[in-house]
């Protein structure tokens, strides 16, 4: 059963342990406002420290995942110009939310439906998954409207696509499709428009079912071999494996190999 709580431009609804963050405006293309920023980051967190949610979907409503900052909005603030602080500063609020879905222990999907622009890219990217529509468009676009990019993205594209590939994407500007960002590695799997939320739903639900305690620890030692010595990952990985053959999983995983069954993870 599915139940829906509906706010000006964010939708949350939950599918059994799977919650699904819909940015909801639709007529601008679920372009990002300072208001959209704040309720996403908001529902992230919360998601975040929710024991009934394994796994967290973002996703658009209608025609785009996200098309990026409002440029409208982004004229209205010219009515009183910021500092350069205060300015920078709002900008570093709204990157929270990448920052949030990158730490938070649960894993965390982007289901792309078509444009994925801006800072709508580099929300997707800041998830440990993403899957796209075969008609899906990305692209850094920054470069196109005179900005530099934020929200993480020049971290997410120098890691998942390499130095070269990051700078020509960020410098360029240029539109990828689906199948070009599935090969450069950008995404993790291509789909038909028509059965997109249901591939995202099976795997988010997979995840959202197995064993919690591994997947936090398996996501916190690939965030800390972005930046660790081999020596570092190594003796953090040790602990984790550790603390992993502890937990009640674990024990019910060597129960079900024994018996030839699947096993029923209780995120224990």
């Amino acid at each position: 059963m599915s139940t829906e709580e509906e706010t000006q431009s964010l939708l949350a609804s939950r599918e059994g342990r799977v919650m699904i963050l819909t940015l909801n405006r639709t007529e601008r293309l679920n372009a990002l406002t300072p208001l959209l920023h704040r309720e996403l980051s908001a529902a992230v967190q919360a998601a975040a420290v929710d024991p009934d949610i394994g796994a967290v979907i973002l996703t658009g409503a209608g025609r785009a995942f996200c098309s990026g900052g409002d440029m409208g909005a982004r004229k209205n603030t010219d009515v009183a110009p910021q500092s350069l602080e205060a300015k920078a500063d709002e900008l570093s609020h709204h990157g929270a939310t990448a920052k949030f879905l990158r730490a938070m222990s649960k894993p965390t999907i982007a289901m792309v439906n078509c444009v994925a622009a801006g800072a709508g890219l580099a929300l997707a990217l800041a998830c440990d998954l993403r899957i796209a529509s075969c008609d899906a468009v990305l692209t850094t676009s920054y470069v196109k409207v005179a900005m530099s990019g934020d929200l993480g993205i020049s971290y997410s594209l120098m890691h998942l696509v390499g130095s070269a590939k990051a700078r020509e994407l960020l410098f360029l500007g240029e539109k990828l499709d689906a199948a070009e960002a599935l090969r450069i590695g950008l995404i993790n799997r291509v789909v038909e428009p028509d059965m997109l939320r249901s591939a995202t739903l099976d795997l988010a639900r997979q995840l959202a079912e197995g064993p919690a305690i591994a997947l936090r620890y398996i996501k916190r030692n690939l965030a800390l071999a972005e930046t660790a010595s081999l020596d570092e990952v190594i003796e953090a990985e040790a602990y984790a494996m550790a603390r992993c053959a502890r937990t009640h999983d674990a024990k019910e995983a060597a129960t079900a190999f024994r018996d030839k069954r699947p096993p029923a993870f209780k995120g224990q």
